[in-house]
Order: C-alpha cells, then structure tokens, then sequence
C-alpha cells in the first residue's frame, strides 16, 4: 500500500489592499525560507495583459482567455516578468490595481488562474497572499491570517509608499479609492474577500511591519500541521 503522501505546507495571509500583506508575507516567507506567492501579482498582470491588448476589463470572456494564456514569471531579484518583460512597476500602478479589482470579478479569470496559483505550492513550503488564499486557493493550509487595517491607516500607508518612489499621491483620492475597492472585493460573486471561518484575524492598525512579521512567526510556531495526501 503507498504511504500517503505529505503535502507542503503552506501559510496563507489574506486581506483587503494595503493592509501591508504583500510585504508581511515576503519576510515571513523569506524567514522560513519557503516559496513566495503574490497572487494579487496575477490579477495585475492579467489586467494588464487585457490592456494591452485592448481587451474590455468588465468583459469576464474576453479576460479570461488572456488569464489562461499568462506568461508570468517571478525573478529571485524580486522582479515580476509578463512576456520575458519587466512589469514590475507597471503593475504596481493605482491605474492596475484598480483594473486586477475589475477582472477579479470575473469567475472566469478566476478559475483561469487558480490551477496557475496551486503550482507555486512547493516544498518545502509556501506563503501566499491575496484575497481568497484561505478559503478558495488552499483552503487547507496549515495556518490562515486575515490581515486588516483601518481604511484611513491603509491609506496613510499608500500614501507614504507612493511618495517615498516620488509618485505624486492625493490622501483624500487613495482612501476613496481604497474604499471603492473594499466594496467591489466584499459584493463580488465569486470568492468575495472575506475572514476563512479558521483564520486568525490580526489588525495591524497600530501595528509597524516587524511587529506584525512577529505576530504571524509567532502563530506559524503555535499552530502548523501537516497535510497528508492519500494517492
């Protein structure tokens, strides 16, 4: 009889935008030295894929193909490739966040990109980030966040992050923004952003980076489990 097989864990962080997820789970990733999967990156990358090949981002058919067909890759350096080219800044934009937020909608897209997230699950182990990492992607990690802030913090946040690269920013229109997208994330159809009913919910508000890398160590320590797969 084969012995069942012990699947890699994985560590999923989930959160609306700005929460401070991304950069929470690259260190927390980088101190266990597992994988590292940005799942928001896709979504940014399908939207602009769409755009640039002037594909309607609230026509779910259209985007999907392009979704299916993404020739994504992520560099050791950090750097994000869409088509052997760097997207990495072109991605990080308000102008594509606001468009991964539209194409997510989509069950399409969605569907076309989760065989695409699964296969970042690696030994000897993964941190994933985004929206439905919980309780769609890999509903049995080992150990689910649900990392939130304040609307105004998050904001802040941003605001601090763009000004600090020199992009012009408007408190005011971020927090809206962000507000819009909240709402576009918690009504969409399929995989609403949403707490999984076993996720640690941990608001960072008043919490800096180091504290909250330290927070989500702490947990992983306390509350990690394999996951076994009969063939």
């Amino acid at each position: 009889m084969t012995a069942p097989t012990i699947l890699p864990p994985v560590l999923a962080i989930d959160g609306p935008t700005a929460s401070g997820k991304g950069t929470v789970a690259q260190r927390v990733a980088h101190a266990l030295g597992f994988h590292y999967l940005d799942s928001g990156a896709l979504y940014r990358l399908t939207a602009v894929a769409a755009h640039q090949r002037q594909v309607d981002l609230d026509d779910g058919s259209a985007v999907a193909p392009v979704a299916a067909a993404l020739s994504a890759r992520f560099t050791h350096d950090g750097r994000i490739l869409l088509d052997g080219q760097d997207a990495t800044d072109a991605i990080r934009t308000e102008v594509a966040g606001q468009g991964a937020s539209r194409v997510a909608v989509h069950p399409a897209v969605r569907a076309a990109l989760l065989d695409l997230q699964r296969q970042f699950r690696q030994h000897p182990g993964l941190v994933a980030d985004g929206r439905d990492m919980a309780t769609v992607v890999f509903p049995d990690a080992q150990l689910k966040v649900f990392l939130t802030a304040s609307a105004e913090s998050r904001a802040q946040r941003r605001y601090k992050q763009l000004i600090e690269k020199g992009i012009s920013a408007n408190l005011a229109a971020l927090l809206q923004g962000l507000q819009e997208r909240d709402a576009r994330d918690m009504s969409r159809a399929s995989a609403p952003l949403a707490a999984a009913k076993d996720a640690f919910v941990l608001d960072s508000t008043h919490l800096d980076i180091e504290q909250t890398v330290a927070k989500v160590l702490e947990l992983w320590s306390s509350h990690r489990s394999p996951v076994t797969q009969t063939p």
